[in-house]
């Protein structure tokens, strides 16, 4: 889907102006980058190691969405795509339908290095961007946003989006006998991936019907994770919450 066909979403759709970032910008985004290289080395899973390399992402300066799309858009149909800020859901979804990732173009400050409230280009690209390149992880995201768009039930929504949140955000994986971490949520925190990496955070094997019944909790570190096995499972379990959500859908609306 070509950005000039977004209806939700358009109004948010920005450039990225590279030139304008500072010399200290720069300088923040490598020290971001030094403080998590440790931890993501050693315990980030094989497919977001590789993704990493993939998209040309540097340590040492901040990432160029556009050339990250060149990369990305060969290899898996998706796009790094900029935009303003935060989303509405209509709009979020309406982007990864269209296998458009929507990325803020802003870097905390010095003074937040830690953590920062609302997501930052280097929660979204850091984070999020290196499983993009993994095909069948990109299937299953491109697959969530198409579902999520036509639902407007927001009590399934809600639902649905615990999948995304233990997944896409904070999922973990379980490769060469050990947890790894691939969601953003837990790649991008030190709190986060320590909680996982000394065993703060409970881990249990993911199952679809345990994930849409775990509220999510934003206001504290995870007490509970869900490790998949392979990416594969992860692809089949969107189709299952699919089925799942068109059931709830005919219960709630007989007839139609």
């Amino acid at each position: 889907m070509p950005a000039e066909s977004l209806k939700a979403a358009a109004p948010y759709l920005i450039e990225q102006r590279y030139a304008d970032y500072s010399a200290e910008q720069h300088q923040v985004w490598q020290e971001l980058v030094r403080r998590r290289r440790p931890q993501i080395d050693s315990h980030a899973c094989r497919e977001y190691l590789d993704g990493y390399q993939v998209i040309g992402l540097r340590d040492d300066r901040l990432p160029d969405l556009a050339a990250i799309s060149a990369l990305l858009g060969p290899r898996t149909g998706w796009s790094t795509t900029p935009v303003s800020g935060f989303l509405p859901a209509e709009a979020f979804f309406e982007m990864l339908a269209a296998r458009m990732f929507p990325t803020t173009t802003w870097l905390r400050g010095r003074d937040s290095l830690e953590y920062t409230p609302e997501p930052d280009i280097f929660h979204d690209v850091f984070g999020h961007v290196p499983m993009h390149a993994h095909r069948v992880f990109a299937d299953f995201l491109q697959h969530y946003g198409s579902v999520c768009a036509k639902i407007k039930d927001q009590e399934l929504l809600e639902q649905l989006g615990r999948l995304f949140w233990y997944t896409v955000e904070f999922g973990l994986i379980r490769q060469d006998g050990e947890i790894k971490v691939y969601g953003s949520g837990v790649i991008s925190s030190h709190r986060e991936c320590t909680n996982v990496i000394e065993g703060g955070c409970q881990v249990r094997t993911f199952n679809l019907e345990e994930v849409l019944r775990t509220p999510v909790r934003v206001d504290r570190i995870h007490k509970l994770l869900f490790a998949i096995e392979d990416f594969d499972q992860l692809y089949e379990a969107m189709h299952a919450a699919e089925d799942w959500a068109e059931e709830r859908l005919l219960q709630s609306h007989p007839g139609q």
